[in-house]
């Protein structure tokens, strides 16, 4: 089945290209099936980049997912004109009297600020609150997973020695987690951050179990029981070329970022890297779709509490 994007969203060309199958809004008012609505609330710069690597992993299922973007409104984007916003975004006063299946929180490029020094930090907080009792199951990724076990359970994040950068071999520690279902008991994960959140304190905590991890990296996956909020601090759902292109922003900014670990083939920067994570970040999202939103939502989407 197909996931639904409006019809003129720039993502919408480049799936069909990968042949990912996507359903426009024109051709789904024909058809009469519940589609999953998942909101997707798009914390990154470069919103178009962002929206079709969700778009990509959430298209590779064989449900229908009805996708919504959501946009903050204390924090003006500078990379999308305003224009596209309000071609394709909605704020949360727009969306905020009605339910969800899932809702995904990306990250964001804000880790070295404090929570609270964060410029939509008050509008992330009523928006995770709201999410306890309008969305069936949140998945929250890199910053986004951060943000979400500090407001929910009040685990702080620390400083990393230095950037968290590259590809680092991950394994599962809760096997028998479905979310993890059809994982091989080691796979790839990319990473992009400063800061990490300590796993004894995670442990501290009964609500919470983590799933995945990695000696290089600390905890991976986290969730609580039922899986209605989910903590993810990798970016399985990067591009081929993500980590290169913040390796050359980073560099052309004068910043002693090194180059990405088990990235470019013998760690040389003018070849191109391959791919070894897009099976698992698949195999992530469809799990997340079947097993925690669309077997366990409620048909009548206005009974999720």
């Amino acid at each position: 089945m197909p996931i639904k994007l409006p019809d003129d969203l720039p993502a919408v060309k480049t799936l069909e290209k990968e042949n990912i199958f996507v359903m426009t809004d024109t051709r789904a008012i024909t058809q009469d099936i519940r589609p999953l609505k998942i909101l997707v609330l798009n914390l990154m710069p470069k919103k178009t980049e962002t929206e079709t690597q969700f778009s990509r992993l959430l298209g590779n299922s064989p449900l229908q997912v009805e996708l919504e973007l959501m946009h903050t409104t204390s924090h003006i984007p500078t990379h999308v004109s305003e224009e596209y916003l309000l071609a394709f975004y909605k704020t949360f006063d727009e969306v905020k009297d009605r339910k969800f299946d899932g809702m995904i929180i990306t990250g964001a490029p804000v880790e070295k600020l404090a929570f609270e020094d964060v410029e939509y930090w008050d509008e992330l907080c009523e928006i995770m609150e709201w999410s306890k009792t309008h969305v069936h199951s949140t998945l929250h990724v890199c910053w986004g997973a951060q943000a979400g076990l500090y407001y929910h359970y009040g685990l702080e994040k620390y400083d990393l020695p230095q950037k968290l950068f590259g590809l680092y071999r991950t394994h599962a520690d809760y096997k028998q987690s479905i979310l993890l279902r059809g994982f091989d008991d080691e796979f790839w994960v990319p990473q992009s951050r400063y800061t990490g959140v300590h796993r004894a304190a995670i442990e501290q905590v009964p609500e919470l179990k983590i799933l995945a991890s990695s000696p290089e990296t600390g905890v991976y996956i986290v969730t609580t029981d039922g899986g209605r909020q989910i903590f993810v601090t990798g970016h399985s759902e990067y591009d081929a070329d993500t980590l290169k292109n913040e390796y050359l922003r980073d560099r052309a900014a004068g910043l002693d970022t090194a180059v990405p670990v088990h990235y470019f083939p013998q760690d040389d920067p003018t070849r191109e890297p391959l791919v070894n994570w897009r099976g698992h970040a698949h195999l992530l999202y469809a799990n997340w779709l079947n097993y925690f939103v669309y077997q366990t939502t409620p048909y009548d989407i206005e009974t999720i509490r």
